[in-house]
């Protein structure tokens, strides 16, 4: 079974940084994409960074320029590095990944999911 489990949440003050970081487990063969989302309070979830497995990436225009997104495929990992944080980015950050992975059920099979972790909660404020 994968599981893919956030991890750095805080509180920071305005113009302070955070690192988030999403670790996958399981028979995982491939990471093909992974994103960070976020929802804030009374809000839609919005998409914040996307990487693939080629490392190209994507970012909402709210996080250009002050987050990057990385991934570590030795690790399974991936990273949402945040700088320049502003009272607005405070929200549940959520990490997706579309991931490749070996099932057994009397043969083995590859399957190919989407999987969410469970969220972590950044608060900007001074």
């Amino acid at each position: 079974q994968v599981q893919l489990v956030e991890s750095g949440e805080g509180l920071v003050q305005p113009g302070g940084s955070l690192r988030l970081s999403c670790a996958a487990s399981g028979s995982i063969r491939s990471i093909n994409a992974m994103r960070w989302y976020r929802q804030a309070p009374g809000k839609q979830r919005e998409l914040v960074a996307a990487i693939t497995s080629g490392d190209s990436t994507t970012y909402a225009d709210s996080a250009k320029g002050r987050f990057a997104i990385s991934r570590d495929n030795t690790k399974n990992t991936g990273y949402l590095q945040m700088n320049s944080l502003r009272p607005e980015d405070t929200a549940v950050y959520l990490c997706n990944a579309d991931i490749t992975s070996v099932i057994y059920d009397g043969a083995y099979f590859l399957n190919r999911e989407d999987y969410w972790g469970q969220g972590t909660q950044v608060t900007v404020s001074s």
